[in-house]
């Protein structure tokens, strides 16, 4: 039984994507965060970019790496480097 995972956008990876929100369907086994990377890269070019830099957060907590896997119901925060004061 498939799931799904919620991409949340911020600042210009919002921008380029077009879009606050995505969901993104999943398979029963979930998917890496390094695979769903390189799907919305493919999807959305123009975030390709910003995700290189970009930092993630899984359910409220900072990933390290791109090894973590995202299971049916995660939400995935993405925040691109932000400037400013």
């Amino acid at each position: 039984m498939a799931g799904s995972v919620r991409i949340r956008l911020y600042a210009t990876a919002r921008e380029a994507a077009g879009a606050a929100t995505i969901r993104r369907p999943i398979g029963p086994s979930g998917i890496s965060l390094r695979e769903l990377l390189q799907e919305l890269g493919t999807e959305r070019p123009g975030l390709l970019p910003i995700l290189r830099h970009a930092r993630f957060a899984r359910n409220g907590t900072y990933l390290r790496g791109t090894r973590a896997r995202l299971h049916d119901g995660d939400e995935l925060a993405v925040h691109p480097p932000y400037s400013g004061g």
